[in-house]
């Protein structure tokens, strides 16, 4: 199958040819990693190629929803069994996985082909994708630009027509960022929704969930479907929904009332251009018959970004710790930045950690609250379009700074400083709205409604209620309907003007 070819279909349809006879899995393998090896010299986004067992598993008998469709997973919290989980550090690029994550054992009865894991930052910790293990990776609409994280490896493999969808995992908006940086959607499912585990279970109290970036609503969803559900060692159950989350795309949503905000929730810059996005989604929605109208939560989002990074801190210490355990390495095995992180994070108390871990149940209520007057949230995905790579590296006298704190071990002497606030704003300045759909556990989507006067994406999110999934994805396909994106391409690659089959 030429790549002109294989670029006219989604997941579904190339399982529809499979499932069909027009195709074999072999043949959609031959175009997947012909593509690969065609874009990643230049976009760098799989760390591990796992050709050879891909090659095997598609000569053979497959079955499922999937199948024979090819796949790539994230190289964090999805373990591929007898393949290292790097997990973007050099601590740990030698140490294979034991067993299959729940939802990569979930991929493969839904007869997807694994042959890759994509390039993520040092333990999924920034919003950029420029880890020193596995490199930088680039942004197929500019590689001057980011394609963001921590799941850029997985949308600049799917924004380059490597894969149709990708594995991704969001702890802080790490699904939807990336996804609005490539004219991507991102759907983050809410807590529980689809499993974390067998390894660490629940990170970060069930504010981390994994899920997939695709081209299509319709690939979410019935990605969805084979995600979601709880296992026998999960810590708690969650409802499923009537019929399956594919169904609720053959119905357009009810006319819905949606707030909407764009001022930074944490009092830091806007783009005019992030601002532009949220604008255009507004009219289209409105055209649709939806209500829209500006709203506020009416909660302390600046509290709420100090209680996500005291909370982030602490576990980045405990990874670097339990790394440090497994592998025997000293402290030369991690990034600068994840070692000053992590520094910060052992001056949490234990009262302090459980303090901002117990004002998450003021968050889920003022949003509960917030979701009984709109059926949902709209904001930008991001404040700023996407940043140029090396742009957000960390500068110079704050390295230093850093590395004189670490040295004398006075890393509390950060907490009074006022270097806590410079790390909120430098770290979640450009992601000031994402981070709300983790702490509360509510899922959110981000759809490429708008690309810059420059030509570059830049997604807006809509947050749902508990239980919203359904809702976001029937609004999203809604959307895709009445503006498709499915056609643009990225300068990078050629162009059929051809719809999704």
């Amino acid at each position: 199958m030429e790549y002109a070819e294989y670029r006219r279909y989604d997941a579904v349809g190339l399982a529809g040819l499979v499932a069909g006879g027009e195709v074999s899995p072999v043949e959609l393998l031959d175009a997947a990693l012909a593509r690969l090896d065609a874009v990643d010299p230049t976009l760098n986004t799989v760390v591990q190629r796992l050709d050879d067992r891909a090659r095997v598993r598609a000569d053979g008998p497959l079955t499922g929803p999937f199948a024979g469709v090819p796949f790539l997973v994230k190289d964090l919290l999805q373990d591929v069994i007898g393949t290292p989980t790097g997990s973007g550090s050099r601590a740990l690029t030698d140490l294979p996985a034991a067993q299959n994550a729940v939802v990569v054992d979930r991929w493969i009865d839904a007869g997807l082909v694994i042959f890759g894991k994509t390039n993520t930052p040092e333990f999924g910790a920034k919003g950029i994708t420029e880890p020193e293990s596995g490199g930088v990776t680039r942004n197929p609409w500019d590689r001057a630009l980011t394609p963001g994280g921590s799941s850029g490896g997985s949308a600049a493999a799917v924004a380059a027509g490597v894969v149709p969808v990708a594995g991704a995992n969001d702890g802080g908006g790490s699904i939807r960022i990336p996804a609005a940086c490539c004219g991507l959607v991102g759907l983050k499912p809410g807590r529980g929704v689809v499993p974390t585990g067998p390894v660490g279970g629940e990170p970060l109290h069930g504010a981390v969930s994994n899920g997939v970036i695709s081209r299509t609503v319709r690939d979410s969803a019935a990605m969805l479907d084979v995600m979601a559900g709880a296992y026998p060692a999960a810590p708690y159950t969650t409802g499923g929904i009537p019929g399956s989350y594919a169904a609720a795309l053959e119905t357009p949503p009810r006319r819905l009332r949606i707030g909407y905000a764009t001022d930074s929730p944490i009092g830091t810059g806007v783009h005019t251009e992030a601002i532009a996005a949220v604008d255009r989604a507004v009219v289209l929605l409105d055209e649709l018959g939806h209500h829209v109208e500006p709203a506020e939560t009416g909660i302390d989002e600046r509290r709420l970004a100090a209680d996500f990074l005291t909370m982030w801190f602490a576990s980045l210490a405990l990874e670097v710790d339990e790394a440090r355990r497994r592998t025997g390495c000293g402290p030369d095995g991690f990034e600068f930045d994840t070692r000053f992180l992590a520094e910060l994070g052992r001056t949490v108390s234990a009262p302090d950690y459980l303090a901002a871990h117990a004002r998450w149940a003021g968050y889920i209520r003022d949003l509960a609250a917030f979701h009984e007057r709109y059926d949902l949230l709209l904001t930008p995905t991001l404040a700023y379009p996407p940043a140029r790579v090396g742009e957000l590296a960390t500068p110079r006298w704050m390295r230093a700074l850093g590395s004189a704190l670490m040295a004398t071990r006075m890393g509390r002497l950060a907490r009074w400083s006022g270097l806590i606030d410079k790390v909120i704003d430098d770290n979640l300045g450009r992601t000031p709205y994402t981070q709300l759909a983790n702490i509360t556990g509510r899922p959110a989507i981000s759809v490429p409604l708008h690309w810059t006067s420059e030509g570059v994406p830049l997604g807006v999110q809509f947050v749902g209620p508990l239980g919203g999934e359904a809702l976001l994805l029937a609004l999203a396909g809604e959307l895709e309907q009445a503006e498709s994106w499915f056609d643009r391409q990225p300068p990078l690659l050629p162009a059929p003007d051809v719809s999704p089959k």
